[in-house]
């Protein structure tokens, strides 16, 4: 994604806020708002923003689960599976 194909000022956002959330949710692209020739903020729709939310999530799950493995600090899944059948006679 390259985002210099959408970077505005922040007074295009201002004038044209309806315009901007159009685009945006129709695109999925976020757009850089600049402040005095400075990036100051990423807009990006509700729906993208969710979606980037969940891959943070996921990526966080992915390297807790990596130390954790590096740490030693896991279970055999034969282990996991006798003790859960062990609970499911019980």
């Amino acid at each position: 994604m390259k985002y210099s194909t959408q970077v505005k000022p922040i007074s295009y956002l201002k004038s044209n806020a309806a315009e901007v959330i159009k685009e945006l949710s129709e695109s999925r692209e976020p757009m850089l708002i600049t402040q005095n020739g400075e990036a100051k903020l990423v807009v990006m729709d509700v729906r993208s923003y969710e979606e980037h939310q969940e891959t943070l999530a996921m990526l966080k799950l992915l390297a807790l689960g990596k130390q954790q493995l590096e740490n030693g600090e896991y279970r055999d899944a034969e282990d996991v599976f006798s003790e859960l059948d062990s609970k499911d006679d019980l």
